[in-house]
């Protein structure tokens, strides 16, 4: 089987959370497996009380319910205990890109603790399925792995799955690198500037990427319109979000 060339740790992961909205849900579970240069691995798995009520559609997705983390600590608990198992790791997920590491980020956030991640490496393993086959997780690890995810939506469970299919997507597709530099490249997809994906970078200027200003100049729109910023602050954009368009609007005070 194809081998994953690894210069540093590498922190596969999955979350299962009280819903999809990174700026407003939280972790219920997550799930960490650290693949170590020599091949050897780590798992940490922690059920994490969300500080508010699981919603039973999501509850019906992961099987988790209130009573299940009610006596379970909270994210702000075990931030420094996750921060410390992630740190100079680089980091892969199914659609982490988009979902996992936005929630994380955010959480980190919200526990205020500064967890930089802009020199980890992202692979995400949903983006090579997509490009390749495009079919979900389930399809996946029956189409590469041939077998079937058992217990899906267990984060733990998801995160296994996730790892043996990236090795069988390295074994599958031989024109893929199998240095984590080239498949971050491969998975990535747009130069993002915040988790969420609100602001993208093009040609080296930030820009929107929602709205009625996207493709335009942040700095540009808020000359033009400082009271968008006020507005983004004041709405419920994610904090990484805000965290960075603040960083501009600070960059931008210090020119004048």
């Amino acid at each position: 089987m194809a081998q994953l060339q690894l210069k540093r740790p590498i922190c596969f992961f999955d979350i299962e959370s009280t819903g999809t909205d990174a700026a407003r849900d939280r972790i219920v579970e997550i799930a960490i497996i650290k693949i170590m240069p020599d091949g050897s691995r780590q798992t940490k798995t922690k059920r994490i009380n969300p500080e508010m009520p699981i919603p039973p559609a999501s509850t019906a997705v992961h099987g988790i319910s209130d009573a299940d983390v009610q006596d379970a600590p909270t994210f702000k608990q075990v931030a420094n205990e996750l921060k410390q198992y992630i740190e100079n790791c680089d980091l892969g997920g199914y659609n982490c890109n988009r979902f996992d590491i936005p929630l994380l980020a955010e959480e980190f956030l919200r526990a205020d603790m500064s967890v930089d991640l802009s020199n980890c490496k992202m692979i995400d393993v949903q983006q090579i399925f997509y490009k390749m086959e495009k079919r979900t997780l389930g399809a996946a690890y029956q189409f590469y792995c041939n077998k079937t995810l058992e217990n899906a939506h267990s984060a733990e469970a998801d995160t296994e799955a996730t790892y043996e299919v990236l090795l069988a997507q390295l074994e599958r597709y031989p024109e893929l690198a199998t240095d984590v530099d080239a498949l971050h490249e491969f998975t990535s997809g747009d130069e993002i500037v915040d988790y969420a994906r609100r602001l993208t970078r093009m040609d080296g200027i930030v820009v929107f990427n929602f709205g009625k200003h996207k493709g335009r100049s942040v700095e540009q729109v808020f000359r033009d319109e400082p009271q968008y910023y006020d507005w983004m602050m004041k709405s419920d954009f994610a904090l990484h979000t805000k965290q960075k368009i603040s960083e501009i609007m600070q960059k931008m005070l210090l020119k004048k």
